[in-house]
């Protein structure tokens, strides 16, 4: 059973990912297994690199800024602010941050995000 629970958002946590974003975990427990919460930084003119998740689906909520985003199955999109992009398991996915400032978006994972179930097309 998952208790209440307030987690402070703290920006020191954030560490640069291999996949070429940042990454502040808000929210990633075995106390609360069936979803994790990160907040993911894409530097201007970054691309990060092709990915998928296994036994895992993603969903990104745009915050601020503009990207592409590509996902297997859909076309390639533009996405900004308030738009959602649902990536099922094992879709190879990458964004693009096409703006000039940094594209922040929430990476929302059921199940929780493990990085065990990551593959990068790279590996």
């Amino acid at each position: 059973m998952t208790l209440a629970t307030i987690i402070k958002f703290e920006q020191s946590r954030e560490y640069y990912f291999k996949e070429g974003c940042y990454i502040n975990e808000l929210s990633n427990s075995e106390a609360d297994p069936d979803v994790s919460v990160a907040q993911a930084r894409v530097s201007p003119g970054v691309t990060t690199q092709w990915h998928r998740l296994n036994n895992t689906v993603e969903r990104y909520i745009i915050l601020c800024g503009e990207g592409l985003v590509e996902v297997d199955g859909l076309s390639s999109s533009k996405v900004k602010a308030g738009d959602v992009v649902i990536i099922p398991e094992q879709h190879w996915q990458r964004i693009t941050n096409t703006g000039t400032d940094d594209l922040l978006f929430h990476a929302i994972c059921s199940p929780r995000f493990e990085e065990q179930n990551y593959q990068s097309r790279e590996d």
